[in-house]
């Protein structure tokens, strides 16, 4: 595939950063530390409410009973994925364009790609609290579609859940799923374990 013909898109927990589940890996871990709520269904709650724009970062702290002030004490505990900023740093370029699609509290993005310094790199960020949608809804894919203006085909997505990845590709998106260490297909999708094996796929794939 021509890849100078393509968006790329990117999510970001388990993609650009470790955490693939950060709710329950990250979110639910420091909210019991700091004394906040223990349900991990409430703070699960919350946090999609945030996710969809329903409540603001600052609301999100205080329904789980802690106050704003926690919020850069949490995202501290993000960290970025192996290989992915020298695989935006030099592949980056070959693309059309270089996009983010993530569930995810809009502020906490934006700060989380600012200290990884990430903007540069990645030219828009299309965040779920901003759209009010969110993976895998089919509604965020065909907004993308639109937002980009470009074929389905074109738009190379890379996500690692594989309900996400499959919802893209049932919308005719290039879907891949990322990080499936086991190295299991299902149906057309396809898989890479890394940003290396990432970058060798992309050259692969057949032009559209």
């Amino acid at each position: 595939m021509n890849s100078e013909q393509c968006i790329l898109v990117l999510d970001a927990m388990g993609v650009l950063y470790q955490a693939g589940d950060d709710v329950a890996d990250l979110l639910v871990p420091f909210v019991r530390k700091q004394g906040g709520s223990t349900d991990a269904v409430v703070i699960g709650e919350y946090y999609r409410a945030a996710s969809l724009g329903e409540l603001s970062s600052d609301a999100f702290w205080i329904s789980v009973g802690l106050s704003p002030s926690v919020e850069d004490e949490y995202l501290q505990e993000h960290a970025l994925m192996p290989g992915a900023y020298n695989f935006l740093e030099a592949e980056g370029k070959r693309f059309a364009g270089v996009c983010c699609l993530s569930n995810d509290v809009g502020d906490w993005s934006l700060k989380l790609r600012r200290r990884f310094r990430l903007d540069h790199l990645i030219g828009r960020w299309f965040i779920s609290s901003d759209i009010g949608l969110r993976k895998p809804d089919p509604r965020i894919y065909q907004w993308l579609i639109a937002t980009l203006g470009t074929e389905a085909e074109h738009i190379i997505f890379v996500d690692d859940r594989r309900a996400n990845v499959e919802a893209a590709a049932r919308e005719h998106l290039t879907a891949i799923h990322f990080g499936d260490h086991r190295g299991t297909r299902s149906g057309d999708i396809l898989t890479t374990r890394s940003f290396d094996d990432l970058r060798t796929l992309i050259e692969s794939l057949p032009s559209k």
